[in-house]
């Protein structure tokens, strides 16, 4: 058997959406000249080993993200090459066919496409309610008993819950009230903090319906609360800078602590109602300290304001309307809260 390769060229035109100042693409100066995919890389990983940048990705492969539902078209054994020969870098995909004989081309069978990001970090974020708005904790359907009247709810329990909508929806999150989100800015609260209890399966539909109590993470009673559980790990996450400038702030970190780093998620004071979206990528500055000049009159002191520093990047995963969850990609520092974020 021989092999031919199979060049894949750009996929469409060069992606003219975004603004000016993420125009220019800057390399790394140690970037390889091709890459090999293996299992457990990503599309961000793949793209930092060529790119200073690795949110500028849509941009050196010429993608039109409109026009992309998937782009989770790279698999382990495709050849990622830099192409510089048009005096600007665009990155190309190689793969192996196999030639069976004349006439005959079989693509060997791949291996599970790779993602953007690793899924597990933000996968309990994703399916499970974490984030709700006043009206939804008012209006979420709530376990009013429990079978045999049990007031500490262990799997196998059946539950009864009032106001579950009649929708197909089988599996359910148990949660609490946690604590409020607030604004860094202006202390509005922005949204409420759901405590992950446990999951329950639907048995029996009604007004109260019936439900299975599979999971337990911790104690679940009488008055606790339930919300769908969501399907979105089979969306996807283009990592791309916001077309508008968009200044914000880090609101809360994961876990309720106060500073963070690379791999943790945070709680951004900016969400849909601001233009964010999923796959959006933002910096994250320490804000300036407030100076006195030393050489000034010390009864008439001067006081200086020392510039924003970079501290690292996020990119948003899911949006809600005042609120997004970001993840952090990578940083040179700790990230605190009140940290600001900005369109790169």
């Amino acid at each position: 058997m021989t092999k031919i390769v199979q060049i894949i060229t750009s996929l469409a035109l060069a992606c003219s959406s975004l603004c000016a100042f993420a125009d220019e693409i800057t390399l790394r100066a140690q970037h390889p000249e091709r890459h090999v995919v293996v299992k457990g890389d990503t599309l961000w990983d793949i793209s930092a080993k060529f790119l200073k940048n690795p949110w500028q990705w849509p941009q050196i492969w010429q993608i039109n993200r409109e026009n992309i539902k998937n782009p989770h078209w790279i698999y382990p054994g495709d050849v990622i090459v830099l192409d510089t020969s048009s005096g600007k870098p665009v990155l190309k995909l190689v793969r192996e066919a196999i030639n069976l004989e004349p006439g005959v081309i079989v693509t060997p069978i791949k291996a599970d496409a790779i993602p953007a990001i690793q899924p597990n970090a933000i996968l309990p974020f994703l399916t499970r309610p974490i984030l709700v708005t006043a009206d939804e904790l008012k209006n979420a359907p709530r376990i009013i008993a429990a079978e045999e009247e049990r007031q500490i709810l262990s799997p196998g329990t059946h539950i009864y819950v009032q106001a579950l909508p009649q929708t197909p929806q089988p599996v359910w999150a148990i949660y609490r009230e946690g604590e409020p989100v607030k604004d860094p800015g202006n202390g509005e609260i922005l949204g409420i903090e759901a405590h992950y209890l446990g999951e329950a399966r639907l048995l029996r539909p009604g007004q109260p319906a019936t439900l299975n109590i599979t999971q337990v993470k911790e104690e679940i009673v009488v008055k606790d609360k339930l919300v769908a559980i969501e399907d979105e790990l089979t969306q996807t996450y283009i990592p791309h800078a916001p077309e508008n400038q968009i200044i914000g702030q880090i609101a809360r970190i994961s876990d309720g602590i106060n500073e963070t780093g690379s791999g943790r998620v945070v709680v951004l004071n900016r969400g849909a109602y601001d233009g964010l979206e999923r796959g959006h990528v933002l910096s994250i500055l320490r804000k300036g300290a407030s100076v006195t000049d030393p050489e000034s009159d010390p009864e008439h002191p001067v006081t200086l304001q020392l510039p924003d520093e970079p501290v690292g990047l996020v990119m948003v995963f899911k949006t809600f309307p005042k609120l997004s969850y970001a993840l952090v990609m990578q940083v040179s520092q700790s990230v605190h809260v009140e940290d600001i974020v900005r369109t790169p």
